[in-house]
């Protein structure tokens, strides 16, 4: 304590706690982190990080979904959650809950108006993600589901910096243009020394509703050659179905709607191959 002129007692000033030190108390309540990448847009990747952690959820398992895709958030529409953040009793931001073993966080939940542009850099995104770690209530997890922007700049390296222990899985599609840039965000992974956890073969075939026959619209088999090339584990394919993107739209889950269809069957797969891990 220290005297002030008037002979009255003030406290020192408590220091600050250190961001780094509250993220890792925060995560060591979450067991298994997994950030969802690919090397450009439009290969499925939302969809794919928001079956997945329905898949796992549905298997009993505690999940967090963590949309940290700043400029283009699609976490909450596609499970359909509305309305903001609350704070709860340990002050803490309480995640939206999609199901009793499912949760999310998006910067668009703490957004009045959902179509503002957020015109952020680089540090702003860092402290975003840093309080979606330190700031949210997520408890304990089973799994923590990243949702990152395609490429390979700030939101997956701040997750690189601040969850060491997080591994990536990277999806794609067959043509070659995505593949050409799944190989860089597999050399980014190897960069930041992130351990790559396996592929998908996002959009692989079309099975048509009338005859059942395969249609290969945007090719087959390039994600599991590329995962082969460079001695990834390939975790499955997924194929292409409209259904997928009308759910995505509503905000329903398409393995509840279509629990029998064969992309249904292959995220169950890739879950239980999450879930077997020996790592976890």
């Amino acid at each position: 304590m220290k005297n002030n002129q008037k002979g009255m007692k003030i406290a020192d000033k408590m220091p600050e706690p250190d961001p780094e030190d509250l993220a890792k108390q925060a995560l060591k309540k979450i067991k298994n982190k997994f950030i969802v990448m690919s090397g450009k847009g439009g290969v499925g990747k939302t969809s794919t990080s928001v079956n997945l952690a329905i898949a796992l959820a549905s298997r009993g398992f505690k999940v967090g979904l963590m949309d940290v895709d700043i400029h283009g958030p699609d976490i909450p529409r596609m499970l359909g959650l509305d309305g903001m953040l609350s704070i709860n009793e340990n002050k803490k931001l309480q995640p939206m809950s999609f199901s009793e073993n499912l949760t999310a966080v998006s910067i668009e939940s703490l957004m009045s108006d959902k179509d503002d542009a957020v015109i952020w850099r680089g540090p702003m995104k860092h402290n975003a993600i840093q309080q979606f770690i330190n700031d949210v209530d997520w408890g304990n997890l089973d799994y923590l589901l990243i949702d990152s922007p395609p490429g390979t700049g700030d939101e997956p390296l701040t997750v690189a910096q601040l969850i060491k222990d997080a591994r990536s899985i990277i999806v794609t599609t067959p043509q070659e243009v995505a593949l050409a840039d799944v190989r860089k965000s597999i050399n980014f992974c190897k960069t930041v020394k992130m351990e790559i956890f396996g592929l998908i073969e996002n959009m692989s075939g079309y099975i048509c509703p009338h005859c059942g026959k395969a249609i290969d619209i945007f090719g087959t088999g390039g994600g599991e050659k590329t995962a082969t090339m460079t001695g990834i584990d390939f975790l499955g394919r997924i194929p292409f179905d409209p259904n997928m993107v009308k759910c995505g739209d509503e905000g329903k889950s398409f393995q509840d709607k279509y629990s029998e269809s064969t992309v249904s069957k292959a995220f169950k797969e890739i879950a239980d191959k999450i879930s077997s891990d020996k790592k976890k």
